[in-house]
């Protein structure tokens, strides 16, 4: 394997992250959507960061819509 296909491969595999490791973003955008659901009104940042991480990583099967 070329040195261009291993990075090529290795740039793929890194952007199909597994749900064990979600990036700052997708935990950012999941944290921000629950914000969104309750009216951009209450709750806590800290929480809503807390839980996205959970979810995103396979811990937590609720809805965002409670």
């Amino acid at each position: 394997m070329t040195e261009r296909s291993e990075s090529a491969t290795a740039s793929s595999s890194a952007a199909a992250a597994p749900a064990s490791n979600p990036t700052f973003d997708e935990v950012a955008q999941l944290a921000y959507s629950y914000w969104e659901v309750r009216g951009y009104q209450g709750g806590s940042s800290e929480e809503d960061w807390l839980r996205a991480e959970q979810e995103l990583r396979g811990g937590l099967t609720m809805s965002v819509a409670n």
